[in-house]
């Protein structure tokens, strides 16, 4: 009997943890791979810029310092300040902002969130459809297929421009098409949003691009160690019979 309840409570962790993400995404299914990659440098400055542009206005990175930035994204301290500092803020303080929460929430219905850590709420493959699945509903304002009533706009519409929802038939009913061109092309505002996601991603885990490099060293050491101790073993039990 107990072993039988061990059995099933492993199983309802291993559900719980399996159904996570999907639980975190708001259930959605089916999300395109967003394909980003962290320890693409360029991306992860090309995110930073557009982070600090259209975001960082109404959501802070309360847990991020700039000067992170620049030990990790290879940006010396003078381009991030000239770039990416635009109010008085140091280069060793929090990316905080200067909007206060009772005015956010006044205004959009709800405070913005602190995007700190939302790559690891939400996932990196919800961020990306997320921020490609805006479009203007009948009413003339912004929705979104993932996060149905967002109280977010669509602040980056004039890059993608504007999209409607199909009222085709069949597979085209309920998809989202291009209205109104935008100043980027679909292919290079995917590839902004993808820039963007890795820095999210990045921003929410800084340590892992040195954790990673440390663990192929590590595992490195622990093969030439086994296989060293491997040769002691033999040596020493080689007489031995």
């Amino acid at each position: 009997m107990k072993i039988n309840a061990i059995k099933t409570l492993l199983a309802v962790l291993l559900l719980a943890l399996a159904s996570g993400p999907a639980a975190a995404a708001g259930g959605a299914s089916n999300l395109e791979p967003s394909g980003i990659n962290v320890n693409d440098t360029a991306s992860l400055q090309r995110g930073a810029k557009m982070f600090v542009n259209y975001c960082l206005s109404c959501h802070e990175a309360s847990y991020m310092r700039y000067k992170r930035l620049s030990e990790d994204l290879g940006l010396s301290e003078e381009m991030v300040m000239d770039n990416m500092i635009f109010a008085d803020a140091k280069i060793g303080d929090l990316m905080t902002i200067a909007m206060d929460p009772e005015d956010s929430a006044r205004w959009f219905g709800k405070t913005p969130p602190n995007l700190t850590l939302i790559a690891r709420a939400r996932g990196a493959d919800w961020l990306y459809g997320f921020l490609r699945s805006f479009y203007q509903d009948e009413s003339g304002r912004w929705n979104n297929l993932l996060l149905p009533n967002a109280a977010m706009p669509h602040v980056m519409w004039s890059l993608q421009g504007i999209q409607v929802m199909s009222h085709g038939e069949g597979d085209e009913a309920g998809q989202l098409e291009l209205q109104t061109p935008g100043l980027m092309s679909p292919e290079e505002y995917d590839d902004t949003i993808r820039d963007l996601v890795a820095y999210l991603d990045y921003m929410s885990e800084p340590a892992k691009l040195k954790r990673k490099n440390v663990g192929v060293w590590v595992m490195l050491f622990l093969a030439v160690f086994a296989f060293m101790a491997y040769l002691l073993k033999a040596e020493f039990w080689r007489d031995v019979h």
